[in-house]
Formats: C-alpha cells, sequence, structure tokens
C-alpha cells in the first residue's frame, strides 16, 4: 500500500449514520456533514448517540469515530 492510500485511509472513520454504517473524514464538523449528505438548508433534528444536538452548535460539533446519528425529518400532519 502506497503512503498516500495510507493517509487517505487514515483521515476517514467509521459512524452509522440511520443504523447504515458509513466512513466520512476525521475532524469533519457536523454542519459540513449535512450539506455533503444533502440536507444542506432542509429542516431536520439531529441525535448523536441518543443525544438531541441543537441546531445552534451543528458548526461547533465535530463527528467521532464510532458516534451514531440519527437524522429526522419532520412530518406534517394532524
Amino acid at each position: 500500500m502506497t503512503n498516500l492510500l495510507k493517509l487517505k485511509d487514515a483521515a476517514m472513520i467509521d459512524i452509522s449514520l440511520n443504523n447504515e454504517s458509513k466512513q466520512i473524514a476525521a475532524h469533519i464538523l457536523l454542519s459540513d456533514a449535512l450539506v455533503q449528505w444533502g440536507f444542506g438548508e432542509t429542516k431536520i433534528a439531529v441525535a448523536i448517540n441518543g443525544e438531541f444536538v441543537p441546531r445552534s452548535t451543528y458548526g461547533e460539533r465535530e463527528i467521532l469515530a464510532g458516534d451514531q446519528l440519527d437524522i429526522v425529518k419532520p412530518v406534517g400532519g394532524g
């Protein structure tokens, strides 16, 4: 394996996103990951490891290896 491939692998972490295994870049902020996953400005709720994450902290919260993320969209109705 080349050094470049080793660096690339080392720069990735494993997480769970809505109960599916996923690899993402290490040291990524929740806000950046949400944009990459296509959520951008979408109204969603996020929990990491079972704890709700306030939208105001998305830009400060780093996703860590092994984190379990749950993302849900509100459903209208009544």
